[in-house]
């Protein structure tokens, strides 16, 4: 009989604690909406990306982590806007190449016939220099 009402007691005052928090907590007992977080795209669309945008990219949380698609949505938009750089700067070294390349190539002059100018260039062994 001692341990039934041992039990009987302990349920009273596990539904008296239960029944306090309930209704003695606050707000009506409803927990509150959590502000919206919508990727509302940092980044800039009328430019090119510099490194204080990407520093500066805040992606909104979900329930689980971050949200799928608006991670999605900036590394698509990173990764194209890096492989148009690198395009772009294989494209400048390219042009650097091909105008080191002609810079370092044969200059075109007339061909050399063999023809000195009259009286020669007086720079032949054994001439005399007057």
């Amino acid at each position: 009989m001692v341990m039934f009402l041992f039990l009987v007691a302990a349920l009273v005052v596990v539904v008296a604690a239960v029944t306090l928090a309930v209704l003695g907590g606050g707000d009506g007992g409803a927990l509150r909406d959590e502000p919206a977080q919508f990727y509302a795209d940092p980044l800039p669309p009328d430019r090119p990306l510099a490194r204080g945008d990407v520093e500066e990219l805040r992606l909104p949380t979900a329930v689980r982590g971050y949200r799928m698609a608006e991670v999605d949505d900036a590394l698509n938009r990173l990764g194209a806007e890096l492989a148009e750089r690198d395009a772009r700067i294989a494209e400048l070294e390219s042009a650097l190449d091909t105008a080191h390349a002609r810079a370092r190539g044969p200059v075109d002059r007339a061909p050399d016939h063999g023809y000195a100018p009259p009286g020669g260039y007086g720079d032949e062994p054994g001439e005399d220099f007057r």
